[in-house]
């Protein structure tokens, strides 16, 4: 096997060749660039005294998110009814107003329609045995169900500017989408490696910002890009592509809108010795020169035809288990050939290959070992780049396909990443419970929740009608009647 051996040099103006012709063994193995410190400190930001699911959900939907939820759907219905000439019939003339318990109880009901899938969404409360699902009644009817799912809303629209926006693309659901963003930073601090990556929310209809992925499962949709932690898929930091009005990292202009993208995800992680993992959409020389400044690691798949890669690095062929590389001071790009060409920018990595051990295979009863040789580069890659896929890999998605207006999918999935933020939270809180089991006894407690408010709310009705002439009282013994009967809130 051929290989180029990696010598760590001060920084230069042009990139190095590394030397070529020598097999890496144990005494020939050389040390890495070595990694900036890490002083981070990675855990949870926030005192649990409790394990239940409801209590790390209302980390992010608080009672100010869901108050504010609330109230905005209650404007919305009343401008509705003044702005439109409704008939007397109307059911929306009888609408009453949604409190908090009521818009949880209206969460839980989508948390569980992400778990008991159905194509219709009447089929919930159908009467049939076959489609029945009874213990959605004690949420909520499915015509209030429907007439909330109607109103409900986000933000005033009398009060929006569109010239003063800070991302005018999503004002219909920016103040929520912003305020839960910032609790997923607030709430955890991630370990060292970090992975950026997108993810494609499906959404077939109007919408200037739609993007076609052909390579995404979705194709058309909604781009999310994401910052997760490698090892557990917490979304941390998040950013919805909108065209030019994009939010981006300001301080370098002239650079590529993905080098400013990933800079704006990072933003407030640079300078803390974290290590970051990205694709080859993302890595470029230029990108990494940068988050050099800064004190800040990372490693990705890299296109050859990148600007600032070396020439020689583009020219000519390798044979299987090859490998070849550049330097330039912290950073390395390498190309081995596997079955194909794999190019690899690191500022931690070299040129070493090491032995992998694969799944033992079976031959007449007896297990036989398959060993594999691959850059260090490329096996740290496969590990730490999935934090995106298992934010994504939900199996109980609140995003229904058949939602029509743009900003109630982007909330869906704002709801989902919450739910799945909030598992990992637990996890990390020493919780034991599978993410399908949280997510039921999520549904579970806030169906309590919405119980104990409707039984207070009852009782202080029927209380409150106890004036005048209705008063409780026993009913008086007679001959036929020995005991004394109980005693009702309001006498008959």
């Amino acid at each position: 096997m051929r290989t180029f051996l990696m010598k760590v040099i001060p920084m230069k103006i042009h990139w190095m060749p590394l030397e070529t012709g020598v097999e890496l063994t144990k005494k020939t193995l050389h040390h890495p660039p070595p990694r900036f410190p890490f002083s981070g400190n990675p855990g949870l930001n926030t005192r649990m005294d409790g394990s239940s699911p409801i209590e790390f959900f209302c980390i992010f939907f608080d009672d100010d998110i869901v108050g504010y939820i609330a109230s905005e759907t209650n404007r919305y219905a009343e401008d509705f009814i003044e702005k439109n000439d409704l008939t007397p019939s109307s059911r929306v003339q009888k609408l009453k107003d949604v409190d908090s318990s009521e818009i949880r109880a209206f969460l839980g009901i989508i948390i569980l329609q992400g778990i008991v899938q159905k194509p219709l969404q009447k089929w919930y409360w159908s009467q049939r045995p076959l489609l029945s699902t009874p213990y959605l009644k004690q949420f909520m009817s499915e015509k209030r169900f429907s007439i909330v799912m109607k109103f409900l809303h986000f933000t005033n629209n009398e009060t929006i500017d569109l010239e003063t926006h800070p991302q005018p693309g999503l004002r219909k659901v920016y103040e929520v989408y912003d305020a839960i963003n910032r609790k997923f930073k607030s709430s955890y601090v991630p370990e060292r490696d970090v992975s950026v990556d997108e993810s494609l929310l499906l959404y077939k209809g109007r919408l200037g910002c739609k993007q076609y992925l052909p390579k995404k499962r979705a194709r058309f949709g909604i781009k999310f890009y994401q910052l997760c932690e490698s090892s557990s898929g917490y979304i941390w930091n998040s950013l919805i592509y909108t065209g030019k009005d994009m939010p981006l990292w300001n301080e370098s202009p002239n650079n590529k809108s993905t080098t400013n993208i990933v800079m704006t995800l990072l933003e407030d992680l640079l300078d803390k010795g974290y290590c970051v993992t990205l694709d080859n959409f993302y890595t470029s020389p230029e990108l990494a020169e940068l988050l050099l400044s800064h004190r800040t690691d990372f490693y990705g798949t890299l296109r050859p035809n990148r600007i600032g890669v070396p020439e020689e690095f583009k020219k000519g062929t390798l044979r299987k288990g090859e490998i070849v590389g550049f330097q330039k001071g912290k950073i390395c790009v390498m190309k081995y050939m596997d079955k194909k060409p794999i190019c690899i920018l690191s500022t931690v990595h070299n040129t070493v290959i090491v032995e992998q051990d694969k799944k033992r295979k079976k031959t007449r009863g007896k297990s036989e070992r398959i060993v594999s040789k691959k850059p260090q580069a490329i096996i740290d890659y496969n590990l730490t780049m999935g934090g995106v896929d298992n934010a994504d890999q939900s199996y109980y998605p609140t995003v229904r396909n058949q939602e029509k207006k743009y900003y109630l999918k982007i909330f869906r999935q704002i709801l989902n990443q919450s739910v799945w933020n909030s598992f990992v939270l637990y996890k990390k809180n020493g919780g034991t419970m599978s993410h399908l089991d949280f997510r039921l006894q999520l549904v579970e407690e806030m169906a309590k929740i919405c119980g104990e408010s409707k039984h207070s709310s009852q009782n202080t009705t029927s209380s409150d009608r106890l004036t005048g002439r209705h008063f409780p009282s026993h009913i008086q013994l007679t001959q036929k009647k020995k005991a004394p009967t109980k005693i009702y809130i309001v006498c008959r």
